[in-house]
């Protein structure tokens, strides 16, 4: 996968998925890159472990936050000049606990877990959208999840993802022909918030893929830096399910 001379915008930067994604694109011979995550820690670790000399703009913020995104953003276009590819990271669970009972889940809960997973793309693609249209060429790839057709105590977050699937498809057919936009629906992936869930409720939940183990956020990176390259040139509104076999579906 080639992406060389691009600029590509990441938010969630300093997690798991954000360092995976970005070793892809720096692999692939990235011309810049514009970071921002809530972890002013994590997005440091994310620049330091960056190949010296490479065009870089690393603003801590969170882009739910219209005003924080809105200045991320304006950075990462005042420095790089542009962005070409575009990849949501940012999302998850409004709570402490991976399952909450509906007829227990608050109403802050709820609304909290749509911003979360939908107002970061809303901001960021407001914002690049326009200069990969003026220049009809680019890629957005958002995230989903296996269960975005509804899973019991994730009401919240299936609905939410539920809506980013959505809204994918819609922003596909408004941009196209010239800038693709497409979706990556993870299965259970090994990261730090996996590793705290009980042995118990891991094992059911590996158990049923084919490959009996979580995924790695190096392999789901694979499939968003196939969706920004031009291999994917011909493909767009649609999801990958990096799941081991499990099937997302309504």
């Amino acid at each position: 996968m080639s992406v060389a001379g691009k600029i590509a915008a990441v938010s969630g930067a300093g997690g798991p998925m954000g360092r995976a994604v970005i070793a892809r694109l720096v692999a692939g011979g990235i011309g810049g890159l514009a970071l921002t995550d809530i972890s002013a820690t994590r997005l440091a670790e994310a620049v330091a472990a960056l190949p010296p000399g490479l065009p870089v703009v690393a603003l801590r913020g969170d882009v739910t936050v219209a005003d924080e995104a809105a200045a991320f953003t304006a950075a990462a276009l005042d420095r790089l000049k542009g962005v070409d590819l575009l990849v949501n990271l940012v999302g998850g669970i409004r709570s402490r606990q991976l399952y909450t009972p509906f007829l227990e889940m608050e109403e802050a809960q709820f609304r909290a877990t749509f911003d979360l997973n939908l107002m970061g793309g809303f901001h960021l693609t407001r914002a690049f959208a326009p200069g990969m249209l003026a220049r009809r060429w680019g890629r957005i790839v958002n995230i989903a999840t296996i269960v975005y057709g509804g899973e019991a105590g994730q009401a919240d977050y299936a609905a939410a993802k539920a809506a980013v699937a959505s809204l994918s498809r819609s922003l596909a057919a408004e941009f196209a022909p010239d800038v693709t936009v497409n979706c990556v629906a993870p299965g259970l992936t090994n990261t730090s918030v996996t590793r705290l869930m009980p042995e118990a409720e891991q094992n059911r939940l590996v158990g049923q893929a084919f490959h009996r183990r979580m995924a790695e956020p190096a392999e789901t990176a694979e499939a968003v830096a196939f969706f920004l390259s031009d291999a994917a040139r011909f493909i767009t509104g649609e999801m990958i399910a990096v799941s081991g076999g499990i099937r997302p579906h309504l």
